[in-house]
């Protein structure tokens, strides 16, 4: 039992100096900043030269469709990497296990493809 409370008083003592660091870090950035506003400082910056046309632009939903789709076959290979590594050890269940999770994973890239999201426009 005191091996284990010692264990969350490590992660205690550790979460207290992350606070302290983070809020020493925050305010420092009050007291050392500059705050004078400048109409230079308040222009989008395109490699020394200046912006033409607003400085503000709008995403497709498109990329955010990319972005999911790019997550989500970035997670299955975090599970495939530790499943593959302790393959001999988990038996045959486990490899059922994950070809079910891979095809899963395969109807939602054809569903995406079925939909014209992996068509780049």
């Amino acid at each position: 039992m005191q091996e284990l409370l010692n264990n969350y008083v490590a992660v205690l003592v550790g979460g207290i100096i992350a606070f302290f660091l983070v809020f020493s870090a925050l305010i420092g950035n009050l007291i050392l900043s500059p705050r004078q506003s400048t109409r230079p400082k308040g222009l989008a910056y395109e490699c020394g030269m200046l912006p033409i046309g607003r400085n503000i632009t709008q995403v497709h939903v498109r990329y955010y469709l990319f972005a999911i789709l790019f997550l989500i076959f970035d997670v299955e290979a975090v599970f495939l990497f530790p499943w593959a590594v302790v393959f001999d050890d988990i038996g045959p269940v486990a490899f059922y296990e994950m070809m079910v999770f891979i095809v899963i994973l395969g109807f939602g890239l054809l569903y995406a493809w079925k939909k014209g999201v992996l068509r780049w426009r």
